[in-house]
């Protein structure tokens, strides 16, 4: 931390039901200053309906060089593919 306080990521939804996008950082002191901060700096023009704000140092992030051990499908679980559902009768947005 600096005279600027900490680096908050800032995050807004731009309208309900859609995902929330990471549009960059602000400093601040606490998590009121950085939800003011995000406000003024972000949405100007009313573009959002939601903001969320994280600490940068809070957030957790997998390494790309592992990307093959971390997301590779877990085979051995078989269970977890559809072909072992039944589909129920009149059953539309499954």
């Amino acid at each position: 931390m600096d005279n600027q306080g900490d680096i908050w990521e800032v995050f807004i939804q731009s309208k309900p039901g859609l995902a929330h996008k990471h549009v960059g950082s602000v400093h601040a002191m606490g998590k009121e200053m950085a939800l003011q901060n995000a406000r003024d700096m972000y949405t100007r023009r009313q573009e959002g309906t939601c903001i969320w704000v994280a600490k940068h140092e809070d957030i957790v992030a997998s390494v790309p060089e592992e990307d093959g051990s971390f997301f590779e499908p877990s085979n051995d679980k078989i269970y977890r593919h559809a072909t072992h559902y039944v589909m129920p009768e009149g059953a539309k947005n499954i």
